[in-house]
């Protein structure tokens, strides 16, 4: 999250230079590097036959967000909704479970009319 606001909020500049049509350097935050063919600037009194430049450079602009939202000072009702039951649940994740628990406590063994085992002859060796 903090990337984000980070990156939402600040400003660069990406410096691009071209050669022709051709991309030749990229660069952020500093000047890209040329491809070594661009003409000097040569005063118009010494040269009578002036030549038109190939290399060109190009500045893109990336204006960060200057205000930031602030938040709201009430919550709608379904959004309270969603938070408290949020909490709920997650504070539910933090209980230990109750190992104490017998289901069986309460409920007595049924009752032996006969032993069944004895009548069969099924004895256990």
């Amino acid at each position: 999250m903090a990337f984000i606001v980070l990156f939402s909020t600040m400003s660069f500049v990406v410096d691009m230079h071209y050669c022709g049509d051709t991309l030749v350097d990229t660069a952020i935050f500093q000047k890209a590097e040329t491809c070594g063919m661009d003409m000097p600037d040569i005063p118009s009194e010494t040269c009578v036959v002036t030549k038109k430049n190939c290399c060109t450079d190009k500045q893109l602009l990336v204006d960060g967000q200057e205000e930031l939202q602030s938040v709201p000072d009430q919550l709608m009702l379904v959004q309270q909704w969603f938070v408290t039951s949020f909490v709920y649940a997650y504070m539910g994740l933090f209980e230990a479970p109750d190992n104490e628990l017998d289901a069986y406590q309460y409920y007595s063994p049924p009752t032996v009319v006969k032993d069944i085992y004895k009548i069969d002859e099924t004895y256990l060796i």
